[in-house]
């Protein structure tokens, strides 16, 4: 796709449109490098987005419960 570059104050900018935004995954922030002369555009991630997806506290309520009990051993020695 071939577009132009705009001036925007002292800067200049492009209009990417909705659908490459879409497509890309992108939202209101992104990151810009520089690659050789090229200007690379990516989507801002966080490192740890959807860690905990699916995660259900109650299931952990009772993490040991699922421990069998030695019932002869008598007392623990730490």
């Amino acid at each position: 796709m071939r577009t132009s570059i705009r001036k925007v104050g002292n800067s200049r900018g492009i209009i990417i449109p909705a659908a490459l935004l879409a497509a890309c995954e992108m939202s209101d922030e992104v990151n810009i490098r520089l690659e050789g002369k090229s200007l690379v555009i990516a989507s801002v991630r966080c490192p740890r987005a959807g860690w905990f997806d699916g995660y259900k506290a109650d299931a952990d309520a009772e993490p040991l419960a699922t421990l069998s009990v030695d019932e002869e051993s008598g007392e623990w020695v730490w």
